[in-house]
């Protein structure tokens, strides 16, 4: 990549200022996948040095960069690209399955996966009879190793009598059981992460989070899933197309 940092060297004649010309540079040049997810950007001193620009200016490009959530700063190793789900909600996909289609590897880390009593949010979200049964499964997401989201499934246990069956894409195993969701409701909202959530997901206590809270349901109208996510909003996006 260093051989081509010469298409990034911004126009010392422009009015716009060099660090904002770089940032814009920077930004589109992520964009159309000159970097990869957690690659790390060149360093201060070398954009300076190959782009003929002071470190001030290198230095706030990516000040910018990591302001817009694009970049990420790593004490002791450097910048790295900030990995990015966009994920539509014209359709109904897993994690797993929208992670894979932009090239990154999904993951999970389990925290927990039991057998209890429905909760009174959880029997009117789903329309459960009193103290039924349900599966609860909660589990960091990750892509590249980099934790995404913590994720709260409520299951009923009808559908799912041993949620330590499930070892890998929540979806894929409803589907191979002939349970898989057809539709869905999604609420999405902003939240301060709490002292627990920030330890999750490695950032501090009071970041913005997005938390969805999504029902999904069978074929038949029945409700088969409730999950809380509460996702990185540095590194989670949702896209909606509207027309007229």
């Amino acid at each position: 990549m260093l051989d081509q940092l010469s298409d990034f060297r911004p126009d010392h004649e422009s009015d716009t200022p060099l660090y904002m010309q770089l940032a814009n540079k920077l930004s589109d040049g992520i964009a159309s996948g000159d970097w990869r997810a957690n690659e790390a950007l060149p360093s201060e001193r070398v954009l300076s040095e190959m782009l003929d620009i002071s470190r001030v200016t290198a230095r706030k490009a990516i000040d910018m960069l990591c302001d817009r959530g694009m970049l990420t700063r790593k004490r002791g190793s450097g910048t790295y690209i900030t990995p990015k789900l966009e994920q539509p909600l014209s359709r109904l996909t897993s994690f797993s399955e929208e992670l894979r289609q932009r090239g990154f590897t999904a993951g999970s880390r389990w925290l927990q996966r039991e057998i209890g009593v429905a909760a009174p949010l959880e029997l009117l979200s789903l329309g459960l009879s009193p103290n039924m049964a349900v599966a609860r499964l909660k589990r960091l997401r990750t892509a590249d190793d980099v934790v995404m989201a913590i994720e709260t499934t409520t299951i009923p246990a009808t559908y799912m009598p041993n949620p330590h069956s499930v070892t890998g894409s929540l979806y894929g195993f409803l589907e191979a059981n002939g349970t898989v969701p057809m539709r869905a409701l999604q609420h999405i909202r902003a939240v301060n992460a709490t002292t627990e959530q920030a330890k999750l997901a490695n950032i501090q206590p009071g970041e913005a989070m997005l938390h969805i809270t999504r029902v999904s349901y069978l074929e038949n109208g029945a409700a088969v899933e409730l999950t809380h996510s509460y996702c990185r909003s540095d590194y989670y996006e949702f896209v909606a197309e509207s027309r007229r």
